[in-house]
C-alpha cells in the first residue's frame, strides 16, 4: 500500500477527520466524513457556499487530523480545486448519501483534492512516521 492509499484507509477507518483552514487570523476547524481517492489523488468534498470554502479560496493550505484508538494522524497539504464532472460523478457514486446534498452538474459541490501532503502518523507507543505524496 502506498503512502495515499495508507492515508486514504485511515481517515476512512476512522470516520471523522477534522479539517483547520484559516479566516484573517482566526483558526477554524471542522469535522468531515469521507474521502474519496480518484485516480491517485486524494479528494475532500464541501459545498461553494460554505464558510470553509470560501476559507480555502483565500488560503488554501490545511490540516487534517484523525484519530483511531491510541494513534492519530495528521496531514498538511494545499487544497487545489477540481472541477471535472468525473471526479464528482466518482466522489457521489463512491458516497451515495451525498447525493441528497449534491449534484456532480451543480454550481454548489466543490471537490477539491491534497497538493504536496506531508502526512505524519503517530502514537504514545511509537515514534511519528511521516509520509509525502
Amino acid at each position: 500500500m502506498n503512502a495515499i492509499e495508507r492515508v486514504c484507509k485511515y481517515l476512512q477507518e476512522a470516520g471523522t477527520y477534522y479539517l483547520a483552514t484559516v479566516e484573517g487570523d482566526q483558526p477554524r476547524v471542522r469535522p468531515f466524513g469521507v474521502v474519496h481517492l480518484y485516480e491517485g489523488r486524494l479528494y475532500l468534498i464541501t459545498g461553494k457556499v460554505k464558510a470553509v470554502s470560501h476559507q480555502i479560496a483565500a488560503n488554501p493550505k490545511v490540516e487534517i487530523c484523525a484519530c483511531k484508538g491510541g494513534d492519530w494522524l495528521r496531514v498538511a497539504a494545499t487544497l487545489v480545486n477540481d472541477d471535472s464532472l468525473a471526479v464528482k460523478t466518482s466522489y457521489l457514486e463512491a458516497n451515495p448519501g451525498l447525493k441528497a446534498m449534491y449534484k456532480a452538474d451543480d454550481d454548489n459541490i466543490q471537490v477539491l483534492y491534497l497538493k504536496d501532503a506531508v502526512a505524519t502518523f503517530s502514537s504514545f507507543s511509537a515514534a511519528p512516521e511521516t509520509v509525502t505524496f
